[in-house]
């Protein structure tokens, strides 16, 4: 594996199939506790995460929960396992790259966290 693919990048991990936002939304604790079992711990986290919702397939009858991840692409492929394992048979869960844009939160946490100068920071910032 080269130091390229090493690099940390935005994943989003999308736990599909959900019958309505309110049980999308109702993994985001046990999510949260897989990803940060000590919330209270000292920074930089192992891995910035958020959370936001999706309509899953076309006809937008069912919600997916969407976990970004700021990581190397092997960490989020390990995060994905884990969350797929709490998850359950009965749930899809797919890690792709996501737009940086989308989770600027994330990269500036990780930035912020490590101490490194934000693309965003100005004279003066």
């Amino acid at each position: 594996m080269s130091a390229v693919e090493d690099q940390p990048r935005v994943y989003e991990i999308r736990i599909a199939g959900h019958p309505s936002t309110e049980e999308a939304l109702a993994l985001q604790d046990p999510i949260k506790r897989l990803l940060c079992p000590d919330p209270d711990h000292a920074p930089p986290c192992e891995v910035p995460w958020s959370f936001t919702v999706a309509d899953d397939g076309p006809d937008g009858g069912s919600t997916a929960l969407v976990l970004g991840v700021y990581a190397s692409e092997g960490e989020a492929t390990r995060v994905a396992a884990q969350v797929r394992n709490l998850a359950g048979a009965g749930r899809a869960v797919a890690v792709s790259e996501g737009d940086a844009g989308e989770w600027e939160e994330l990269v500036e946490q990780y930035r912020f966290e490590r101490g490194l100068h934000s693309e965003r920071s100005g004279p003066g910032q």
